[in-house]
């Protein structure tokens, strides 16, 4: 089940269960916050491994690359809640990056209790002032670390290009215009974007591109009308990366937003 709510910092409310889906290398524009319920999920996050398990609220920062799947055969059961870029900032990214499990029982209560304030016809006051006190808990944790801060030329050209991708989701970028564009050659520009980002620029696209069609989708968007709006070719092509990434069609989980 999937939702946007109506609460200032938060993009979208996602509840699922999974058996034997294996989430791809991906990344998200939002910060995910993870609570698994059952079971357990091993990941790599920015290519390290690590877990998620009802004993520790998880954080992944925005644009960071990561995968998952389920540790045990009998699969895993989640709640998360995405929340906008800004309500965290920046400069907290690398410390997310180098602790993302967070073992800190008020704060995953806190985080319970949100979800449940998120719940149709409840009162939008109580849901701030829970994601306040979730996101003051989760500052104090993340301010405790100083994240690095490289100036290395071939990070900054990582990152016009990832600026680049981003204002461009739908359209998308030829590679050969992004070489001509910052003068190196094509090959430089994947290897400095796959060194700095995880995942080279095609991959980082489709994700982005299913971070739109997932909002579309909760918009009410016709699924036949999501595939050209989020760049893709056509619906089967969308299909095809949709379930890839999120072990569902985008009509499944059109529906389950309903």
């Amino acid at each position: 089940m999937a939702w946007h709510p109506a609460v200032p910092g938060l993009t979208e409310v996602f509840h699922a269960s999974f058996t034997d889906h294996v989430y791809p290398p991906h990344t998200h524009d939002a910060w995910t916050l993870l609570l698994v319920d059952d079971g357990a999920v091993a990941y790599e996050l920015d290519r390290h491994a690590h877990g998620a398990s009802p004993a520790a609220v998880t954080l992944l920062p925005p644009g960071v690359p990561h995968d998952g799947r389920s540790r045990f055969p009998g699969g895993f059961r989640k709640r998360v809640l995405y929340l906008a870029p800004g309500t965290l900032g920046e400069g907290r990214v690398g410390p997310a990056v180098d602790r993302p499990a967070i073992a800190d029982r008020l704060l995953r209560h806190r985080i319970s209790g949100l979800h449940a304030a998120l719940r149709p016809h409840t009162e939008d006051l109580e849901a701030q002032s829970r994601l306040a006190l979730v996101l003051e808990r989760l500052t104090q944790h993340l301010d405790r670390a100083v994240a690095p801060a490289p100036t290395v030329r071939d990070d900054l050209l990582a990152d016009r290009v990832r600026e680049l991708l981003d204002a461009r989701v739908a359209d998308g970028l030829r590679l050969d215009d992004a070489a001509v564009l910052f003068g190196v050659h094509p090959t430089h520009v994947v290897r400095a974007f796959t060194r700095r980002h995880g995942l080279p620029p095609h991959r980082y696209l489709t994700g982005r591109r299913i971070d739109l069609a997932r909002r579309l989708l909760l918009d009410g968007m016709p699924a036949a009308e999501v595939a050209g709006a989020a760049g893709f070719a056509d619906q089967s092509h969308l299909t095809r990366h949709f379930r890839r990434m999120l072990g569902t069609t985008p009509a499944a989980y059109a529906r389950s937003a309903a």
